[in-house]
């Protein structure tokens, strides 16, 4: 069985979404063309039948209104067998019978212009020009039972034909619904005198239209078909074309785990998947930096490791070969290499660990630590002649105490690593100053401190790698001067997990200025 993949679970969702828009297409349309069919067919029936139109206008001017045509069956069966002047028999005074000036002057028009006269009214059907059903052999009409009239049929159209006023009222005629009949208006002049109804068909009775309903039918269903069809290619082209990306990032994520972290993916166009591709590029990208950083984190580990026990070895050695005989400075040498090893696995250990997770965090005076960490050092700082500007600290500290949510002894660290770093790197004769910020509430709410050293400087190109492990520069770091490269790493991971920042750059002193910001403890 094939595997049921996100294209192909899409493709069967567009299909099965289509089949039902196809199937409620093609319903609707039967439905809406065999109810609309018998509407479409009155409109066409009774624009056909202008000519009864005319004799019901003929009608009107000759009686002046409606009232004896009114409920009299009798009358508009003749007026539907084109009999008009029987109809008019009835008036009461020979004027009444009279057509009107107009009707007259039209036909006489029309012979003027070579027409044939028309023909005058029969009580007959075949003297009608609108329905000639008899044959001419007959010098008279047949008794009624010999030619059936077929307006009297129960199909016939006439029985579906009504007159209304121009209110809109019935007249006379077959009872219908007004609402769905088709309307001819009658008009005399520009005014509507009435109107000429015809209720549409009710259902398909007759071969002719179940034919044209099943013909219209299979066009509508073939079409629906090939539009089917149509959609279906173009939704499976689609959905190969929209999840080829998707294909080609599995791939590549395939490859990521098997540790190709060079691999990238094409991007194309900027929609959402393309922001996929591009962030699994730079995913890529990072962890490729970070495979790189970690082997030459190894690789610079194993070479630190290597110089105090290469040290350790070669005094082994010499006192193997009796070169130099154990004595006293022999020995100091030796221990001066351990301590370095031991110092180096501890900063190592240090800076590989989560301080996170080992964090004791209290209410901490970050000043008073920092005092403390001066103090220690303080003779340090006079040996080398590095003077020390500590008035911040103790401007603030004696004013009010900043409190912070951390671990005492991780900061006491970060402050002794800052300040072993400018006794290692300053030089003699020159200068630390410290100042202090407490922002409040409405400012950030955090405390920053600044170190700032005298020359050497660091070069600009070195000071965004400064917190890198194991980082030391050509210049003003090197193995002579003591350290592994890692205090600042660690100075980093301690600060940011309390939340805070350190950052590094250029100090107006000539040397290297340490940037601390540390959130403060929240009061009740």
């Amino acid at each position: 069985m094939p595997r049921l993949t996100l294209s192909r679970k899409i493709f069967l969702a567009l299909a099965a979404l289509l089949v039902v828009l196809l199937l409620s297409f093609v319903g609707f349309s039967i439905i809406a063309l065999q109810r609309g069919l018998g509407a479409y067919v009155a409109e066409i029936e009774i624009r056909r039948m202008d000519w009864l139109s005319q004799l019901l206008l003929k009608h009107y001017v000759a009686n002046g209104d409606w009232k004896k045509l009114r409920d009299n069956d009798e009358a508009w069966h003749r007026l539907r067998m084109g009999q008009l002047a029987i109809v008019l028999d009835g008036a009461a005074s020979p004027d009444d019978r009279r057509l009107p000036p107009w009707y007259e002057r039209r036909a006489q028009a029309d012979l003027d212009n070579g027409a044939p006269p028309p023909a005058p009214p029969s009580s007959s059907p075949s003297g009608s020009p609108q329905l000639d059903l008899l044959p001419r052999r007959f010098s008279m009409p047949p008794p009624p039972w010999f030619f059936p009239d077929p307006r009297s049929a129960a199909d016939s159209i006439y029985q579906r034909l009504a007159v209304l006023d121009a209110q809109g009222a019935p007249v006379v005629g077959a009872t219908i619904d007004l609402e769905n009949a088709a309307r001819m208006p009658i008009r005399r002049g520009r005014s509507v005198v009435g109107y000429l109804a015809l209720a549409p068909m009710q259902g398909l009775e007759s071969e002719a239209d179940r034919a044209f309903l099943a013909r219209q039918s299979g066009v509508i269903a073939l079409t629906g078909m090939c539009g089917l069809a149509f959609a279906l290619v173009l939704s499976w082209l689609l959905a190969r074309r929209w999840f080829k990306p998707i294909d080609a990032l599995t791939q590549a994520a395939q490859d990521v785990a098997r540790g190709r972290l060079s691999t990238r993916v094409t991007v194309h166009g900027s929609d959402e998947l393309a922001l996929l591709g591009k962030t699994f590029n730079d995913m890529a990208q990072r962890l490729d930096k970070v495979e790189a950083s970690r082997r030459a984190w190894l690789a610079d580990a194993a070479h630190e490791l290597r110089t105090p026990l290469a040290a350790m070895r070669a005094e082994i050695e010499a006192l193997q070969d009796g070169v130099r005989t154990f004595d006293e400075r022999t020995a100091l040498r030796m221990h001066r290499q351990v301590i370095r090893l031991g110092q180096l696995v501890d900063d190592l250990r240090s800076s590989m660990r989560e301080p996170q997770n080992d964090l004791l965090t209290t209410a901490v005076f970050p000043l008073a630590l920092l005092k403390e960490a001066l103090d220690h050092t303080r003779d340090r700082f006079a040996q080398r002649g590095i003077a020390v500007d500590r008035e911040a600290i103790d401007r603030i500290a004696a004013s009010a105490q900043p409190v912070i949510d951390g671990d005492a002894h991780r900061l006491h660290q970060v402050f002794m690593n800052l300040l072993e770093n400018t006794l290692a790197y300053t030089d003699a004769g020159g200068q630390l100053r410290i100042d202090v910020t407490v922002e409040g509430a409405w400012t950030g709410n955090c405390l920053t401190l600044l170190f700032d050293d005298s020359a050497p400087g660091v070069s600009d190109e070195e000071i965004p790698r400064l917190f890198d492990r194991l980082f030391r520069g050509e210049t003003s770091r090197s193995r002579a001067l003591g350290g592994s490269g890692l205090g600042l790493s660690i100075c980093r991971a301690t600060i940011e997990a309390h939340g805070g920042s350190i950052e590094a750059a250029a100090s107006p002193l000539g040397g290297l200025r340490m940037t601390i910001t540390l959130p403060l403890a929240t009061t009740a």
